[in-house]
């Protein structure tokens, strides 16, 4: 299904019985941001319908002990049949750098492309600076911060990617970027 993790990672789709072992890593992994309120939030935005009812669209890493090393949930727009989003995404912070999250994105993408979506949306917290710096390298384009998207006090930045642009890959200079037109993944 994705071929170019690092050694020892294997990935596949969503499934109901994965619920709690992601809910159980997301505190360590988010290092406390925000506090006991951004862990109850964090927690809100992953509901078992998730791992339900959008597992052919989602994705979790796993290692070789069979531990959560990362995870996408993502869906295809049932309002905008141009369009994909992603709706949460987790990496254990001792992968970060090695690419796990850009190849979770890039099968996402692949996914969206089959379906003949156009755009990828995201959101994060305007707190959550590495989220938002990992979205611009991948290409997105960042908006301003949005006070009380999600609700009062729940500000958010949006992110948007056009697929027209092309496939993601490697820039050694500035991260990730989407280039033009190129090959599919």
């Amino acid at each position: 299904m994705i071929d170019d993790l690092p050694a020892g990672l294997r990935a596949r789709h969503l499934a109901d019985e994965d619920h709690l072992r992601v809910l159980a890593v997301l505190d360590a992994w988010w290092g406390g941001l925000k506090g006991e309120a951004g862990a109850t939030e964090r927690a809100l935005l992953l509901p078992r319908l998730y791992f339900q009812h959008f597992t052919t669209t989602s994705f979790l890493v796993e290692r070789d002990s069979g531990e959560v090393a990362a995870f996408l949930v993502g869906f295809l727009s049932q309002t905008d049949p141009q369009a994909a989003y992603v709706h949460f995404v987790g990496v254990d912070p001792a992968l970060h750098g090695q690419g796990v999250g850009r190849v979770l994105y890039r099968a996402f993408f692949a996914l969206a492309r089959s379906h003949r979506r156009r755009h990828v949306h995201c959101v994060t917290s305007p707190e959550n600076t590495a989220s938002r710096a990992f979205h611009s390298r991948l290409g997105f384009t960042a908006s301003p911060v949005d006070s009380d998207y999600d609700g009062p006090g729940l500000d958010r930045v949006t992110f948007t990617l056009d697929l027209s642009a092309g496939p993601v890959t490697p820039n050694p200079r500035a991260g990730w970027q989407a280039p033009a037109p190129a090959r599919e993944i």
